[in-house]
């Protein structure tokens, strides 16, 4: 994971490229080309593929002055990163919970008589409330989850 100097230089050339266009969401190219240079940044993935798949360039601006003026090492550790036991417990409950959404959606009963259950192989689900956002967001850092949009999370094959 690289955070230099050229990398936050191609990012603000292709930032520029896409202002060029009336409308942002054509520049196909580019953003795919932003993708790829983000993706080999220290930045959070769940954030790097909202902001390149919603072609935000309000977000775009923000994430290249975060590469560019990274918190040094004198900042304060996060105090709301959850511990390993707490991520532990939310993943053994959301796994707990796919797999009761997974057989109720294999199930024959309450449907007609000529319908069988839709089979899905990897299906996504929204998180037990029971814990924050923040360790939900860790467990996708970790690569235990991943974040599909609008709330729901599956587990990585």
């Amino acid at each position: 994971m690289t955070d230099d100097p050229a990398t936050v230089t191609k990012l603000d050339e292709l930032m520029a490229a896409i202002r060029g266009y009336d409308d942002p969401h054509r520049a196909g190219d580019e953003w795919k080309q932003v993708y790829r240079l983000l993706q080999k940044t220290s930045l959070p993935s769940a954030r790097v593929g909202h902001t390149v798949g919603m072609r935000d360039l309000g977000l775009l601006a923000e994430l290249i002055e975060e590469l560019r003026a990274p918190q040094g090492p004198a900042a304060p550790p996060d105090a709301d990163v959850p511990d390993a036991a707490t991520c532990k417990r939310a993943l053994r409950a959301f796994r707990k919970r796919l797999a009761l959404t997974v057989l109720d959606d294999e199930s024959k009963l309450g449907r007609g008589p000529l319908s069988k259950g839709s089979g899905t192989s990897s299906p996504a689900i929204t998180t037990p409330v029971e814990w924050p956002d923040s360790v939900w967001a860790e467990l996708v850092s970790q690569g235990k989850l991943r974040y599909i949009g609008h709330g729901f999370y599956k587990l990585p094959k």
